[in-house]
């Protein structure tokens, strides 16, 4: 059988550590959204931007390891 039948590759795609980066650098890019000074539309995407990023993150900290 192949890894994505048996549930292998699922655990695999699941890891916590490449989830977890990337709903931290979410959360980062919602920051500079935040704090940039050019387009107002930017600024008020950042607050969903971060928001995303947080349930984002707390959703892959139940991921195994």
């Amino acid at each position: 059988m192949t890894a994505s039948v048996n549930g292998n590759g699922v655990a695999r795609f699941f890891r916590r550590g490449p989830w977890e980066s990337a709903a931290m650098a979410l959360i980062a890019a919602g920051i500079v959204m935040l704090m940039q000074p050019f387009s107002l539309d930017l600024y008020g995407y950042s607050f969903v931007t971060i928001l995303a990023g947080t349930l984002g993150y707390v959703a892959v900290s139940h991921f195994p390891e």
